[in-house]
């Protein structure tokens, strides 16, 4: 028997409703405690997973607390695969605590972070990696992330992640059959090589599935750079589709970093507008200047912007120097101008930009350009069906994986013996085991669920 806990699941603040959750063997009992229905119904007679109306009673002054519905949910078809009673308030933080105590009072304990959804674990409704999943849905800040969360939280990563685990133990095993029983008709041993092979191929998109998982979780970072009055403010406006920069003829109207996000088909993208970029003696552009040079270095994406009804100027050279190294889209914009500067101009500046032509005054080019980034996250063969690595710590174990089954494949090229390599395979399965929870240790269990907030 373990501990009933309780907790306020719902985020502080006022609200319609608010709900105090209870797990464990006693948590009917104890709400019996504190709750009246109409004709005196009992709870511990209601049927799981059905709603009971009725009131908050204080035992000790006979009062009212709050009109509530309180919703019994039986083990072991529940959240924590244990006894669940939720006690759906009106949403204030003082009938929440009051509530939220008359539980202690008779009972239950405060839970710790996450320790709802770390139950649901520990009792095997859920494995790590659909444990951390809850955490990606809650905090998802687009469509697509919502997704990847979701699929995750339905088990695609543990069984691609088991598939490949069982894989490898497969190997382990015809290793120890070759070496106990090398009389027998036991399969080559050379065929290791292909399985092992084929193990590191779907571990490697898994891992390269990681670039995307990133812009899911953080939002592509996209940088907007130019010199003053090429249109970077314009082009932040236009995508955001309000007034968020201000925008005038007068070179250098921004002197700091704008941040705000759009979503591009469910893509978080975050946009950067930056001071423009050219040498000056004012102190809080040069600043803003300095700014915008170091956040070039930390994009995923590079928006280069040039003035396509002027000629190109040392300050362009220098601008498209400090993108060299990045991936970048360079926008030849005022397009529906005369124009001062060719396509072979731009690509002899930026070799392997992309080059898009905008008018912001027209909306020309938009289009083109929000299609195109999109295009550039989903790449090599991964879509939204796919498994998406979302979550570092994931990643890391996947990399661990693979580095034990490169050094399988050294130890089979070396020619020593073969059961050397049962040491590098156990060590990718227990890599891979960390994922889903099984061969985890306490102190990375713990680490993942203090994470949480206290009602989940």
């Amino acid at each position: 028997m373990t501990d009933t806990i309780a907790a306020i699941s719902t985020p502080a603040g006022e609200g319609g409703i608010g709900i105090v959750r209870m797990s464990g063997d006693k948590s009917i009992g104890i709400a019996e405690n504190f709750f009246a229905a109409p004709a005196g119904r009992r709870l511990g007679k209601a049927r799981s997973h059905c709603m009971v109306y009725g009131h908050i009673i204080d035992p000790d002054s006979g009062k009212a607390v709050d009109e509530v519905l309180v919703s019994v949910m039986r083990a072991p078809h529940t959240y924590t695969v244990e006894d669940v009673v939720e006690i759906n308030c009106h949403g204030g933080f003082t009938v929440l605590k009051s509530v939220l105590e008359l539980c202690f009072r008779f009972g239950a304990r405060p839970a710790q972070p996450g320790e709802f959804t770390r139950r649901a674990f520990i009792n095997g409704r859920i494995d790590l990696s659909q444990a951390e999943a809850v955490m990606g849905v809650i905090k998802s800040n687009s469509q697509d992330a919502l997704k990847a969360s979701v699929a995750q939280l339905s088990g695609n990563i543990s069984r691609e992640i088991s598939s490949i685990r069982s894989q490898f133990v497969d190997l382990v095993a015809h290793i120890d059959a070759y070496v106990d029983f090398p009389d027998d008709d036991v399969e080559e041993i050379v065929e290791l090589k292909p399985g092992i092979t084929e193990c590191m191929d779907k571990m490697a998109k898994l891992i390269n599935s990681s670039a995307v998982g990133k812009i899911l979780r953080e939002g592509l970072r996209t940088v907007i750079i130019g010199k003053p009055n090429v249109g970077k403010s314009s082009l932040l406006n236009a995508l955001l589709k309000e007034d968020k920069a201000i925008v005038t003829e007068v070179p250098g109207t921004t002197r700091d970093v704008i941040e705000d996000y759009i979503s591009i088909k469910g893509i978080p993208i975050k946009l950067i507008d930056t001071a423009g970029i050219r040498d000056t003696q004012d102190k809080v552009e040069k600043i803003g200047v300095e700014r915008s040079k170091s956040l070039i270095s930390q994009a995923d994406l590079v928006l280069l912007m040039f003035d396509a009804s002027s000629g190109l100027t040392k300050e362009d050279d220098s601008i498209a120097d400090l993108a060299k190294d990045k991936n970048t889209i360079a926008l030849l914009n005022k397009s529906d101008l005369a124009q001062e500067i060719s396509e072979d101009d731009i690509y002899g500046m930026v070799p392997g930009a992309k080059l898009i032509k905008t008018s912001l005054k027209d909306g020309t080019g938009l289009n083109e350009l929000t299609d195109y980034i999109y295009g550039l996250i989903y790449t090599g063969g991964i879509t939204m069906d796919s498994p998406v690595i979302t979550n570092s710590r994931q990643l890391a174990c996947l990399k661990r994986a693979r580095d034990a089954a490169e050094s399988a494949l050294d130890t089979l090229k070396s020619g020593t013996p073969v059961d050397l390599v049962t040491v590098d395979l156990l060590n990718a399965v227990n890599a891979l085991g960390e994922i889903t929870g099984e061969t985890a240790g306490e102190e990375v269990i713990d680490r993942i669920f203090e994470n949480f907030c206290v009602g989940k």
